[in-house]
């Protein structure tokens, strides 16, 4: 088996070690469901990982440990050890040794003090009279007179280290929403330095998101200022960050946030944190290769927009968004790009489709009821019929009048329409239709040109 043990700072309050733990097994979440905590009161507890079912999955042991090694320093892991068995690389761990793969295990077990495992060192006092200073010399004791004087945890301790009897975790589970606390070293007066430990939980945030194949298109900072603050400074802020499309990026979502807290002022100090996930929808994978898709060192268009975004502010930065209308004129309309794009379902569309469309169609003349621009229209295609809008009233849309006297107020934009492509001798090919509703006289009008 493959196993990795992680180990909080020892000079954290109880708090923070909890804290502390309960980071350590989300972000370890991403990589096996296989995540318990061990001796948890005390305080030198772990979160372990069994390792051995994801170890193909992330390309290799060496790949994954190197994985592992580097994103653990950024969630605050003070040491890491590996080893065949979960309260194996937990001892070596708390040795400040990490590889436990250097040596047989049992070799290098034996070396290690009685401390190393909670079992054993409850009982450190009568195994210290007996003259037993490592786990190698207290195997060498009889193991019936061991059971008879000492509790079973002792014995069942040493066989689950050494491999001689299988290991019984209880299992992290996988929360169903993410919310993390972190409280600060030091105190932080200005917001850019919340970054430093707003990325810690924001990897947590990533390793949750992950874990449950999902991204966040909206996720909050919360900070609580320091107790000796000014009455007027209140008892914290925070700032709410929408992306565009889900993600759980950390360098997508730490480059948001930095954007955002640089325009931020603290009235007081800022001693602890909490990041919380807001919004969470499936994350939909694009790839349709059997092959990985090449990253790009370069940022995709929708990472630029919302950075802009969030300097310029998102109602200054639009973006089009089609939408499910068959009606030419509501087929797309703009939206600040970091607001996330509404799920659609597709549509086919059969007909021809103009490269142009007026804002507003402009009414054509006719002659013995066909169509003239600029001379007769030659038809070459249709008619495509689009009837839609019963439903759509005037008011209900952004940008549409608001007074209930607006002589517009209240009617519905319901079309009914024959579509044709037609042909110009002056104009080229163009895309016109004919009026079809029975309260309307029948006209044509020109909607479209094509280029």
């Amino acid at each position: 088996m493959f196993w990795a043990a992680l180990l909080p700072a020892p000079q954290l309050s109880e708090s923070q070690r909890l804290e502390a733990l309960r980071g350590f097994a989300l972000w370890c979440l991403q990589f096996t469901p296989r995540t318990s905590l061990v001796d948890p009161a005390a305080v030198s507890a772990a979160v372990v990982m069994e390792l051995e079912a994801s170890v193909r999955l992330f390309g290799g042991k060496r790949k994954l440990v190197e994985r592992v090694k580097v994103e653990a320093l950024d969630i605050g892991v003070a040491q890491l050890g590996w080893a065949p068995t979960s309260l194996a690389a937990v001892a070596i761990a708390r040795t400040g040794q990490s590889n436990g793969f250097a040596k047989p295990l049992e070799a290098l077990l034996d070396a290690l003090p009685i401390e190393v495992l909670a079992p054993v060192a409850a009982h450190a006092a009568t195994l210290s009279r007996l003259g037993c200073q490592t786990l190698g010399q207290v195997r060498a004791l009889p193991r019936g007179g061991l059971s008879r004087r000492f509790d079973k945890e002792l014995l069942g301790a040493l066989d689950q280290a050494y491999g001689l009897r299988p290991e019984v975790h209880a299992w992290v589970q996988l929360p169903d929403s993410f919310s993390a606390k972190l409280e600060l070293m030091s105190r932080v007066e200005l917001a850019p330095a919340l970054l430093f430990g707003a990325r810690r939980l924001l990897m947590q945030m990533c390793a949750w998101l992950s874990a449950r194949r999902a991204g966040v298109t909206a996720y909050t900072l919360k900070w609580c200022h320091d107790a000796m603050r000014a009455k007027t400074a209140g008892d914290g802020g925070e700032i709410t960050i929408r992306t565009a499309a889900p993600s759980r990026s950390i360098e997508h979502l730490s480059r948001l946030l930095a954007e955002h807290l640089a325009k931020v002022e603290l009235p007081a100090p800022v001693g602890d944190l909490e990041l919380v996930a807001d919004e969470v929808r499936a994350h939909e994978e694009s790839s349709h290769s059997l092959l990985p898709d090449a990253r790009e060192d370069g940022e995709s268009l929708a990472l630029v927009l919302e950075r802009i975004a969030a300097r310029l502010r998102p109602e200054r930065v639009l973006r089009p968004v089609v939408t499910e209308d068959h009606r030419p004129e509501w087929m797309c309309h703009w939206q600040p790009a970091p607001e996330p794009h509404p799920r659609q379902l597709a549509r086919c569309v059969e007909h021809p489709q103009p490269t142009f469309i007026f804002p507003n169609p402009l009414r054509l003349a006719s002659r013995e009821n066909g169509p003239l621009y600029q001379g007769p229209l030659q038809l070459l295609a249709g008619p495509h019929r689009v009837e839609y809008g019963w439903w759509d009233r005037v008011g209900d849309r952004p940008g549409d009048p608001g007074s209930k006297d607006h002589p517009d107020a209240g009617s519905t934009r319901h079309v009914a329409r024959d579509y044709w492509v037609a042909l110009s001798e002056h104009a080229g090919v163009l895309w016109i239709f004919q009026t079809r509703l029975a309260n309307e006289e029948s006209a044509w009008f020109l909607h479209g040109i094509f280029a």
